[in-house]
């Protein structure tokens, strides 16, 4: 369910929606509650979903841009291999370590109620009020296929399942969200998330309370907020090549003209500018995935033949995956650029696919990024405009526990991939990352501090 250590565990985008019989006991009340490589928990709904939820009568003062909410993260992409947010729940609200996931929409927690199967947890499983969604609401629809009907007074179950293997299977609840915004004020808004009773551990387990899905559909945490009136329907991400970094919702923590920005894929024309990308992997990216398009790949800032990659951003993939062509290319130009040099292939070091070991181990990137080249994906931006993603030698490798250093970009055709293009946390380091699904736009600032949270627009 999350990112594993061993094997090239299959993450395709999946989410497979299911009606699923639940008796929840009407007394349950209160509440309480869970370093590798793969692609860890990207959904995929058939639901026909916007990205904006249902409107709500809670009576929240609407702030508009004014006010962001800023999360401490914790985790790093190489030893641990993931990255995770403490969010607290409930009434009282307590603590939950929730994998962060900017593909996929639902957050969930496990669930007493009762767990039929739960996996191994960091703190005591959640134990939901009564306080059911019916199967009626907005959210619970987009999460069904259309044309989906409910019966009368039925609740709102759901099943998610990855391609490692996991699953999640529950009922979807309301309940207490304890919020402190940057303006200085605390929120406690009621949001819908899963309550799930039965979990199935992939192939990429560890221990997790749960999971924050940050897409944009109407079941997400982002869609709820935005739609009290929050926060802007803006997220974005701060990954510390150290270990943490921060999240936030909202659009006060960035000055927008320090940021690259690039146009999200859009879901009808685009199609039909790359007739080779099957429809699979269109489908995968563009219904839950955030896409900044098509890439040309560019290595030490020359073209390389290799263009129309289609590109998804994944917070849930360690690491960073390209399609058999160009995985290939680029290592023949990798080989090519390390001949003479003084690294040798390391097949004994299983910590990734491809390894190189040194006269001696080495400590840091910086031991070894005189030996390595630049990567950039190019972007057209609009109208005769190009935006780059650049990619320095920090940004695609590792150094292992045995003091190799390891190439962090997999062949994501072997996994199941096909030719989809993934920026994984280990490209996302020491940079923010940002999505605005108001403005529909995708933006990125390199050298960005991410070991400092951002209390206002000012700091970045």
């Amino acid at each position: 369910m999350a990112k594993g250590k061993t094997g090239f565990p299959v993450l395709l985008l999946v989410q497979l929606v299911a009606i699923v019989a639940l008796s929840m006991a009407a007394t349950a009340a209160g509440s309480g509650h869970g370093g590798g490589w793969s692609l860890r928990k990207a959904m995929f709904s058939r639901g026909g979903e916007s990205s904006s939820a249902a409107s709500s009568s809670m009576g929240f003062n609407r702030v508009g841009s004014s006010s962001s909410v800023v999360f401490p993260l914790h985790g790093n992409v190489y030893p641990i291999g993931f990255y995770n947010v403490t969010v607290y729940i409930g009434q009282p609200p307590k603590p939950y370590y929730l994998d962060v996931d900017t593909g996929s929409d639902l957050t969930w927690l496990q669930c007493d109620a009762p767990c039929v199967q739960c996996i191994e947890a960091p703190h005591p499983y959640y134990r939901p009020s009564n306080n059911l969604v019916p199967c009626k609401d907005p959210i619970c629809a987009s999460l069904h296929p259309p044309g989906h009907r409910c019966k009368e007074n039925e609740q709102c179950d759901y099943e998610v399942e990855y391609a490692d293997g996991g699953s999640s299977l529950g009922v979807l609840v309301k309940d207490m969200f304890l919020l402190n915004f940057t303006n200085g004020k605390y929120h406690n808004p009621h949001l819908a998330l899963g309550c799930g009773y039965d979990q199935l551990p992939g192939g990429s387990y560890h221990p997790i309370d749960g999971v924050l899905g940050l897409g944009s559909g109407k079941s997400g945490i982002l869609s709820q907020l935005s739609s009290y009136g929050l926060v802007r329907n803006v997220v974005g991400h701060c990954l510390s090549a150290r270990g943490g970094g921060f999240l936030f919702f909202g659009d006060d923590v960035y000055d927008s003209s320090r940021v690259a920005w690039t146009p999200m894929l859009r879901h009808d024309s685009e199609f039909k500018l790359a007739s080779h990308i099957s429809s699979f992997c269109l489908a995968l990216v563009v219904r839950r995935h955030y896409s900044p398009g098509y890439a040309e790949l560019v290595f030490g800032g020359k073209a390389t033949g290799v263009k129309n990659l289609l590109v998804a951003i994944d917070s849930g993939s360690s690491y960073t995956y390209f399609g058999s062509q160009a995985y290939q290319v680029l290592i023949q130009l990798l080989m090519k650029e390390l001949s003479g040099k003084p690294l040798r292939e390391d097949w004994d070091d299983r910590t990734l696919p491809v390894c190189w070991r040194g006269q001696r181990p080495f400590k840091t990137i910086r031991d070894v990024r005189k030996y390595f080249k630049p990567l950039a994906l190019t972007f057209k931006g609009g109208w005769r405009s190009r935006t780059t993603y650049e990619m320095p030698p920090e940004s695609y490798l590792i150094i292992s526990s045995k003091g190799n250093v390891c190439l962090g970009i997999l062949n994501g055709t072997e996994v199941g991939l096909q030719d989809l293009t993934i920026i994984g946390d280990v490209s996302m380091q020491d940079r923010m990352v940002i999505y605005d699904n108001e403005k529909q736009m995708i933006g990125w600032s390199a050298a960005a501090n991410c070991d400092r949270l951002p209390s206002s627009s000012s700091s970045y």
